[in-house]
């Protein structure tokens, strides 16, 4: 077992847990049974991420996996938002999110490592995981993280492929920010996506250009990356498409082609 870099475990306990989050989360709480993962985000009223987790239905209530720089403001905004619910908020300091082969499967894609969250005295944790380790697992699986691709209310859900990943549950009851979330799928005004590139000199930070740019690049290890991309200026792109001036390779699935189709024609779409 190896201890994932940069999380962090906070527990919602109390009769009330499940219909706190469904009134303020953007996953689906139905059908959940204990052990299972699943991928959600708390959103600002504007729609965009403050931040994202992995919870865990417990059999007293929820476990949030979740990045140790999200943590506190998480936890601050849940307790403003839990009015009078029955649920206590908490900081487990003495657990970890770990790698684990026969734990539930990670949610957001069939290659990355199972999870677990074990006491931080288990014997059988090994050393934490390599930072880059991490990144060419996640960035090869084309998963974005907060912290590093994103942060605080930078981006909509769908600009970092929330709603392919199973993350927003757009028939559920309210959530904080559904009415944004929700016409921009309905109306199709997705224009930003997170796509994996390949390329010499992938940086964090760099521009992707056609000439003109298109994106940018939010993470990059051993010449492979994610880029946050205009997808209305990648459907337009007749030149190579480049960073720091060498040609990199964009990886389009079949979701992504589709989207991209919508916006050759005279790609005046708008939320």
């Amino acid at each position: 077992m190896l201890r994932l870099p940069n999380r962090s475990v906070i527990a919602l306990t109390g009769p009330d847990t499940i219909s706190l989050l469904e009134r303020t989360v953007t996953f689906s709480l139905s059908d959940w049974p204990e052990r299972e993962w699943r991928l959600g985000a708390l959103l600002t009223p504007q729609g965009k991420i403050v931040t994202d987790f992995l919870a865990e239905r417990t059999s007293d209530g929820v476990r949030m996996d979740v990045h140790e720089g999200a943590v506190d403001d998480l936890i601050q905004r849940l307790k403003r938002l839990r009015l009078r619910a029955r649920v206590d908020i908490v900081l487990c300091t003495d657990l970890l999110a770990v790698t684990c082969e026969t734990s539930a499967p990670d949610p957001r894609h069939a290659d990355l490592p199972r999870r677990l969250i074990i006491p931080a005295s288990d014997s059988r944790l090994a050393p934490p995981m390599d930072a880059d380790n991490w990144r060419k697992l996640r960035t090869g699986c084309g998963v974005p993280e907060w912290g590093e691709d994103y942060g605080a209310e930078d981006v909509f859900p769908t600009d970092v492929n929330m709603d392919v990943m199973n993350g927003i549950d757009y028939k559920k009851g309210c959530f904080i920010g559904q009415e944004v979330a929700s016409r921009m799928k309905r109306k199709g005004g997705i224009r930003k996506r997170t796509i994996h590139v390949s390329g010499a000199r992938l940086a964090r930070g760099n521009a992707l250009t056609a000439p003109n740019e298109i994106g940018t690049m939010t993470s990059a290890v051993d010449g492979k990356g994610l880029a946050l991309v205009r997808i209305d200026r990648l459907a337009k792109v007749s030149a190579p498409i480049l960073c720091d001036g060498e040609p990199v390779e964009l990886s389009i699935p079949d979701w992504l082609g589709a989207e991209i189709a919508a916006f050759k024609g005279d790609g005046n779409v708008s939320v």
